[in-house]
């Protein structure tokens, strides 16, 4: 199985590319066979995804990344491994949308290439799909941790480290 990228925004250059390895190296990361899983991912614009933001979380502003994962994954403890996804039933692991403005915005401020912080928001937009999670403390460190490691694979440095 594959990325499925819907490009609403033609100024999403490469997104195909980095979506794919996103995907793949969280996947090998996590010990699952990228080829056995798919993800369907939007790139849009802040107003498409200011729209998206406003329906599923009543907060009507843009935002980098918001996913829906096919099924509800979360651990029960904070801190604890999610449940992992089965085959067959849970090859599609769910739906990222990602938003090019504020994505640019955030890499400029940062001091960041765009592609390496564009990668790391799908990176945190597929553990959400697998069941990570950033509201409470342990969940957040352990998330954070696991896109640093991923990253890391990827040459990409800590995007939590202030320099």
């Amino acid at each position: 199985m594959t990325v499925d990228c819907v490009i609403e925004d033609i100024r999403w250059n490469n997104i195909d590319r980095l979506a794919k390895a996103a995907k793949d190296v969280t996947l090998t990361h996590l010990g699952f066979d990228p080829s056995a899983y798919e993800v369907s991912i939007l790139a849009c614009s802040d107003e498409r995804i200011a729209v998206l933001n406003s329906d599923f979380r009543g907060k009507p502003s843009p935002t980098n990344v918001l996913s829906w994962p096919s099924s509800e994954r979360a651990a029960a403890e904070d801190g604890g491994t999610p449940i992992p996804p089965e085959l067959p039933q849970d090859a599609e692991l769910g739906d990222i949308a990602i938003a090019f403005e504020t994505c640019i915005k955030e890499a400029t401020a940062m001091g960041k290439f765009v592609e390496d912080h564009v990668t790391h928001l799908l990176i945190h937009g597929v553990l959400h799909l697998l069941g990570y999670d950033h509201e409470r403390d342990k969940d957040a460190a352990l998330m954070e941790r696991l896109e640093t490691q991923i990253l890391g694979k990827l040459g990409i440095s800590d995007p939590y480290k202030v320099a």
